[in-house]
């Protein structure tokens, strides 16, 4: 396999005696640039570093230190973005694990091994995969350049092209149509999909996009449908589990997690939900065990969050437990490295302890220095910074409150509107300050609007309609925001030309404008001013 020389490989397998096998066998392939992972902390790290073509994974890593199997591994590099679509990822399995775990994964590997096996079959295989990367490569690389729309094309063509990986494909082009919120195509080619091949991965896809639709009995009945035939596929309990949230049935999404966690001890971020959803549900033990698990498993991990031990601390307070509450804290401050989100996190919790032991003085200077921590830190969340707030309101510092809250109100990504940022500070029974949150608010969204329309008056269409984004994150409902941003778009479309994503934006807030007045008399306007926009470049109604 001469074309195979220039492939880097790395090999993940607690064994050493296997590790040597796998490298000698690979060398016989004519694959030489080969590096070693013991677990999956490991590789972790070292893909962190740098991108290999190939992972060879042995499913059973050993109980270890994170108690992470091959398939758990897959899910966090997968999740956080460590290995590309384009990277193969071969999972080596004995004939038992591979049969309990091949229908219940919901991220699929480019291949399974069955041990033992020989240097042709794995070179074999190695040949198979490299080939049907090959054949996917051209939408990988749309979908890398965020150009979603043609990468759904380039499924469609493929599916043709390549019969035998038909399914796959269409396949990807479901997960694609979700990602551009398209959930009734998603859900038809997932329904076509399970007429012909009942596969666990469609009938997760379609209760999914029933999910995002809020027709939540029916994916509640097509999940539940879904465990009974596929008892071990963890991620259909994640989203019954969401599921039964959204229906406001906490106690039945508490159930599923605890069914789910007892099956899949050791994921993470499913014992970070449970542990959730057992504290705002009052059964402060399940909290704690949940919280103590993700404490424990997280140790060694590359992913390790300080919110961890913030929530592990609430949940001792609430049962009471100052000392292990110290405890917690401890470990905090002498096992995290420094930084703003690590000192955050930290005097969050000691604000805690302090405000148990009735030292309120403490506590405040406590969450005086959390607030301040803020400037700096990056990625804490944003249930994390309203609970600052609502600590903030308690111990009657109006100012950090306020400070922290706009602060959350302004961060790009941040989802808190200013409905949301208001009410917080109506449920502490700050009228006062509610108002003064709400006109802030207010303030910045009118002066982002006149911004707006001096950069559209001076050829900016661009730059108009990116901050009437920003105006609309704040204020939602906001009308007059809505038809600007609206009449900003469509004179870009008009000015610059098509741009489709562009477009469904402008459709989707005339629909937010159509719900909340259907009979405005500027609605009609602008839906004229869309058509002809359309008419303008042949694009179909």
């Amino acid at each position: 396999m001469p074309e195979t020389s220039d492939l880097s490989v790395l090999i993940v397998d607690p064994n050493p005696s296997m590790r040597g096998n796998l490298h000698n066998m690979l060398n016989q392939a004519a694959i030489t640039k080969v590096e070693y992972a013991v677990n999956s902390g490991t590789a972790i790290r070292l893909l962190t570093k740098k991108p290999f073509d190939i992972i060879l994974c042995e499913y059973d890593l050993g109980s270890g230190t994170d108690g992470q199997d091959g398939q758990q591994l897959l899910e966090d590099l997968r999740h956080h973005k460590l290995i590309g679509l384009w990277t193969i990822f071969i999972m080596l399995t004995s004939e038992a694990i591979h049969s309990k775990v091949i229908s219940a994964a919901e991220l699929i590997p480019s291949d399974y091994i069955l041990k033992p096996f020989t240097v042709d079959v794995l070179s074999g295989r190695i040949a198979r995969a490299i080939e049907r990367r090959a054949i996917f490569l051209p939408t990988y690389q749309l979908i890398d350049k965020g150009d979603l729309r043609e990468a759904v094309k380039s499924c469609r063509t493929a599916e043709l092209q390549h019969p035998r990986l038909a399914a796959d494909f269409t396949r990807l082009r479901a997960e694609l149509h979700i990602a551009l919120d398209e959930w009734k195509e998603a859900e038809q080619l997932y329904a076509d999909m399970l007429a012909t091949r009942p596969m666990a991965w469609a009938h997760l896809g379609l209760a999914r996009t029933l999910f995002e639709q809020q027709r939540h009995e029916e994916a509640q009945d097509a999940l539940l449908e879904l465990v009974e035939a596929y008892p071990r596929f963890m991620a259909a309990y994640d989203l019954l589990a969401q599921n039964h949230e959204a229906m406001g049935q906490q106690l039945q999404a508490k159930k599923i997690l605890e069914d789910a966690v007892a099956i899949s001890p050791h994921m993470v971020r499913r014992l970070r939900h449970l542990g959730g959803i057992a504290y705002d549900t009052g059964d402060i033990g399940a909290a704690e065990r949940a919280y103590k698990q993700v404490v424990t498993k997280a140790k060694y991990s590359e992913f390790r969050d300080p919110e961890d031990h913030v929530n592990l601390v609430k949940t001792l307070v609430k049962k009471g437990d100052a000392p292990q509450a110290s405890g917690v804290l401890r470990d905090m401050e002498r096992s995290l490295r420094g930084g703003a989100n690590v000192e955050a996190c930290r005097a969050i919790s000691a604000a805690m302890l302090h405000e148990l032991s009735g030292n309120d003085i403490a506590a405040a200077s406590e969450l005086q220095l959390a607030a301040a921590a803020l400037d700096t830190a990056r990625g804490l969340s944003t249930q994390l910074k309203v609970g600052l707030v609502q600590s903030c309101l308690k111990n009657n510092l109006e100012q950090a409150a306020s400070d922290v809250m706009m602060k959350l109100v302004n961060e790009a990504d941040s989802e808190v509107t200013m409905e949301a940022a208001v009410d917080v500070f109506e449920k502490a029974g700050r009228h006062d300050l509610a108002q003064g949150m709400g006109q802030q608010i207010s303030n910045q969204v009118q002066e982002l609007m006149q911004d707006a329309a001096s950069k559209s008056e001076s050829g900016e269409l661009k730059g108009a309609v990116f901050i009437l984004r920003q105006a609309l994150r704040k204020t939602p409902g906001n009308l007059p925001v809505l038809f600007a941003s609206v009449e900003a778009i469509l004179r870009q479309l008009n000015m610059l030309g098509w741009e489709a994503p562009l477009a469904e934006q402008a459709q989707h807030q005339m629909q937010v404008i159509r719900k909340i007045d259907p009979r405005h008399p500027k609605l009609e306007s602008l839906k004229q001013q869309y058509a002809a926009t359309q008419h303008k470049y042949g694009i179909a109604t």
